[in-house]
């Protein structure tokens, strides 16, 4: 029964995230809808379950940290941290906006609760791998989560980073892959192929997970094989929808980067009920 709870307020609060994304992007007429949303489920699991953090200490030395490698799906993570208590609900609507601390990429030193400004693709996992390098000399226990997008993976200091953490044996680090199957120019088979995505971080030596990313139960058992995993770092490879849960913006690399129109997010929000 508690099991159950914990997936219908998980399933709940995806919701009101994804409608949050459709609200602010269409509000600053630009931004990330596509993959914001094949993110939600994960960003969902680890702000509102996962990760050890406190909206009232943002800068708390024992708090989990988390790195949106992928920073142009900031509408998603800004979501999450207003929901969660960083800052007011209302202040998502002025994303993009000129003097806003929402931008269109996560910048750390003006939003509470990002542990790390991203957006240029292929760097935050080394950045989390300075994170746990740091938490493993200060003795600390506490977890680096990163998500990174598929399309990003087509960067070489990525590899670079995963052999890095392998070398050193960062098993405090949980990286996800938003395994959506798109990018900007269209599917990553046709831009420049990652694939096989499981098989080169098995190669670099990572554990590898391989889940449904919009699967409540795959990405909790998931994260709780990832605690125990030692020795290596773990990668939580999430095959996912872009655009997952509004019908027209599913699986369509078109929605990578453009915002609704006022009839489309009519038409959103209704389809996330």
């Amino acid at each position: 029964m508690e099991n159950e709870q914990l997936l219908k307020s998980l399933k709940e609060k995806s919701l009101v995230l994804r409608r949050h994304v459709i609200k602010m992007i269409a509000q600053a007429k630009s931004g990330h809808p596509g993959g914001s949303l094949s993110a939600a489920d994960i960003i969902t699991t680890l702000y509102f379950h996962q990760m050890k953090h406190d909206p009232q200490k943002p800068h708390w030395e024992e708090r989990d940290r988390f790195v949106l490698c992928k920073g142009h799906a900031a509408p998603i993570l800004y979501a999450a941290l207003a929901e969660a208590g960083y800052f007011p609900v209302d202040e998502l609507l002025n994303l993009r906006k000129l003097g806003s601390k929402l931008q269109g990429h996560p910048d750390m030193k003006k939003v509470p609760g990002v542990d790390m400004s991203t957006g240029s693709l292929g760097q935050g996992l080394s950045a989390a791998n300075g994170m746990a390098l740091a938490a493993k000399l200060d003795k600390k226990d506490y977890k680096i989560y990163a998500l990174l997008g598929d399309g990003e993976l087509q960067e070489g200091q990525v590899w670079e980073a995963a052999m890095t953490a392998a070398h050193y044996k960062l098993d405090n680090v949980i990286a996800f892959v938003d395994y959506n199957g798109l990018q900007i120019d269209g599917p990553i088979s046709e831009v420049k192929s990652p694939n096989p995505i499981s098989e080169k971080w098995r190669a670099f030596g990572w554990h590898v997970i391989k889940i449904d990313g919009h699967d409540y139960e795959q990405i909790l058992e998931a994260l709780e094989t990832a605690q125990k995993a030692q020795g290596k770092p773990t990668v939580i490879v999430a095959r996912t929808i872009k655009g997952k849960g509004v019908s027209f913006m599913e699986n369509q690399a078109s929605w990578h980067g453009s915002a609704p129109n006022a009839e489309q997010v009519e038409k959103a929000l209704a389809d996330l009920i």
